[in-house]
C-alpha cells in the first residue's frame, strides 16, 4: 500500500496531467519494489478504474480525460479552433485539437469515449504557445497569432463573425516575427489574408455607418 500511496500521491496532481511507466521506474529507484510487482500494481489501478491508459505505456489520473490525451504527444499544444474557444473568440464546441511535432498520423483519434484530432506540424513550426488555466489544468494552448497562422497553414477557414475580434487582438509584430519562420510564399498568403480580412471589416463598419444615416 505505501507504493499506490506514494504513486498517488505524485502523480495524481495537476503537475502530472499524465504520467509513463517510466516515470514510475524513476519514482520507485532505490526501493525494493520489483518490475512484476510494479506492473501488477499499474494492473490493479486500472482494473479499480484508479488510473486510465492513454496509449501504450502513458496514463493519468484525471477525469478530463480528452484534454490530457493531449500530452500523450508532447511536445504539442493545443490550437486551431480549440484554440480560438479556450481564448474565449468563439463559443463553439470543439474536439480538441492536438498540434504535434511528433511522427503521428493527422485525424481523429478515439480515447476513453472521446473524440480529439491530431496534426502533426514539422518541429521548426512548434512554437507561439504558452501554458493556459483551462478546465482547471494548466494546458499548452496556442497564442492568437501562431492560431491564426496555423488555421491558414491547415486550409481551415475561420468564420466571418470571429475575424473582426481577432483583428483587434493580433500583435502584427509578433506576427510578423512568427512569419519569418516560414517560406516567402506562405508568408504573402497569411499577410494578404489578414489585408482582405481587415478590408472587407472596414467595409462592413462603413456599410453600418451608412444605414444609421
Amino acid at each position: 500500500m505505501k507504493y499506490i500511496g506514494k504513486l498517488i500521491e505524485t502523480f495524481n496532481s495537476p503537475s502530472f496531467p499524465v504520467f509513463t511507466i517510466n516515470d514510475v521506474k524513476l519514482l520507485f529507484t532505490g526501493t525494493s519494489m520489483t518490475d512484476g510487482y510494479l506492473h501488477l500494481m499499474m494492473h490493479n489501478l486500472l482494473k479499480k478504474r484508479k488510473i486510465t491508459r492513454i496509449t501504450r505505456g502513458v496514463y493519468t489520473f484525471h477525469n478530463n480525460e480528452a484534454l490530457v490525451a493531449g500530452f500523450a504527444f508532447s511536445p504539442f499544444y493545443f490550437g486551431l479552433e480549440h484554440a480560438l474557444r479556450i481564448h474565449k473568440f468563439s463559443l463553439q464546441v470543439t474536439n480538441p485539437l492536438v498540434i504535434t511535432s511528433r511522427n503521428v498520423r493527422n485525424g481523429v483519434k478515439h480515447f476513453s469515449g472521446r473524440n480529439y484530432v491530431v496534426y502533426k506540424l514539422p518541429a521548426k513550426y512548434l512554437f507561439g504557445y504558452a501554458l493556459k488555466n483551462y478546465a482547471d489544468m494548466w494546458i499548452p494552448v496556442s497564442d492568437i497569432e501562431k492560431t491564426v497562422i496555423d488555421m491558414i497553414y491547415f486550409k481551415i477557414a475561420i468564420r466571418d463573425e470571429i475575424w473582426p475580434k481577432l483583428l483587434k487582438e493580433i500583435n502584427t509584430q509578433k506576427l510578423k516575427n512568427y512569419l519569418k519562420n516560414y517560406n516567402p510564399r506562405f508568408r504573402s498568403k497569411v499577410i494578404n489574408i489578414i489585408a482582405i480580412s481587415k478590408a472587407r471589416n472596414i467595409a462592413n463598419i462603413r456599410e453600418l455607418e451608412k444605414s444609421r444615416v
